[in-house]
């Protein structure tokens, strides 16, 4: 007897995406729409993935950005860099660096 299949959800790592690939198909498919040269029904499709593209790449940077906030402990923050030689002082005012 056969048993109906169930449908399982992809995990994290069939889902991920590539996002400097889909980026640059991306990008591709602008130039190609730009330049007014496809037909319509080609200008359609490609569309379609650019839209679908578009929305991968949010999604993958929404994820990103949640997965950061967990490491951070639930808030964001500006970077702060370990190198004291980078580092400016935040009490220096920019116009005191031309005086003598």
């Amino acid at each position: 007897m056969n048993k109906p299949r169930q449908k399982t959800r992809p995990g994290p790592q069939a889902q991920a995406i590539d996002l400097e690939k889909s980026l640059a198909e991306l990008e591709s498919i602008v130039e190609q729409l730009e330049s007014g040269e496809l037909p319509l029904d080609r200008s359609l499709k490609e569309f379609e993935r650019g839209v679908r593209l578009s929305r991968e790449c949010q999604g993958a940077l929404k994820d990103a950005e949640q997965r950061v906030q967990v490491l951070m402990g639930g808030e964001l923050r500006d970077f702060e860099s370990d190198d004291p030689a980078g580092a400016e002082d935040p009490e220096a005012d920019p116009e005191d660096e031309d005086l003598p």
